[in-house]
């Protein structure tokens, strides 16, 4: 099971976890080996009111990508309507937020019947959740090698560096990192992606082009999974 978290909001965190998701299952299809496949994204904001309820379009892009069909609330337990910052979110609607109340959530007994799980995070690394306390303590105590996303784009470099303090800091692994094009036009880019691989002390799983079609089966080819499985 791994903990996917991103340099910041937008960074391509759904795309990268939808890839991961897929590039298993492509590997299974292909060497005729089963392994199940399981992506959730405990908190959400910006979901959609339907008929059956607020529903999050990244939330459901993991359901699509996972081999393990669980109902909605047990991939996304937390839903808000507003896309603003999750515990603000929580707030105006009444709901408390902490890792404890997240990790009560998790149907961990049916995650680790999947051969690959992804716990997907929301916006960055240190999200608050109110009071002081923050995601990456729900991370924490599970013990989660983290999947890193660096979105790569002006000040890229900053911000996975201090991610990857911040994640050795809170004494977890970084399984891998991969680097996904968010900027189409980032001025020098191959240096930049040079100096991550030079930064990064974690295993580099690929890197995602800017996509006309940013799909997690489009996206997946250029991922390599060797180290993950």
């Amino acid at each position: 099971m791994y903990f996917v978290t991103g340099t910041d909001t937008d960074s391509g965190k759904t795309l990268v976890s939808s890839a991961l998701l897929e590039a298993v299952n492509l590997r299974a299809s292909q060497t005729g080996i089963t392994c199940s496949t399981l992506g959730v994204k405990p908190i959400a904001s910006g979901c959609e009111q339907t008929a059956d309820g607020l529903r999050n379009s990244d939330a459901l892009k993991l359901m699509m990508s996972s081999s393990v069909k669980l109902n909605y609330e047990q991939v996304n337990p937390f839903s808000f309507e507003p896309a603003i910052a999750p515990h603000v979110a929580a707030k105006q609607v009444g709901v408390t937020l902490s890792p404890e109340r997240i990790i009560d959530s998790l149907d961990l007994a049916q995650f680790q019947l999947a051969d690959f799980c992804l716990i997907e995070g929301a916006g960055g690394w240190r999200l608050p959740l109110g009071e002081g306390r923050f995601l990456s303590e729900m991370v924490q105590q599970l013990n989660l090698p983290v999947i890193l996303v660096v979105g790569m784009k002006l000040g890229c470099l900053n911000h996975a560096l201090l991610t990857q303090e911040a994640l050795i800091a809170d004494g977890l692994i970084i399984a891998g990192w991969v680097a996904n094009r968010v900027d189409p036009n980032m001025s020098v880019f191959d240096e930049n992606l040079a100096t991550l691989k030079e930064e990064m002390r974690a295993p580099f799983l690929g890197c995602i082009p800017h996509l006309a079609e940013a799909t997690g089966k489009n996206a997946a080819q250029y991922l390599d999974m060797s180290s993950l499985l």
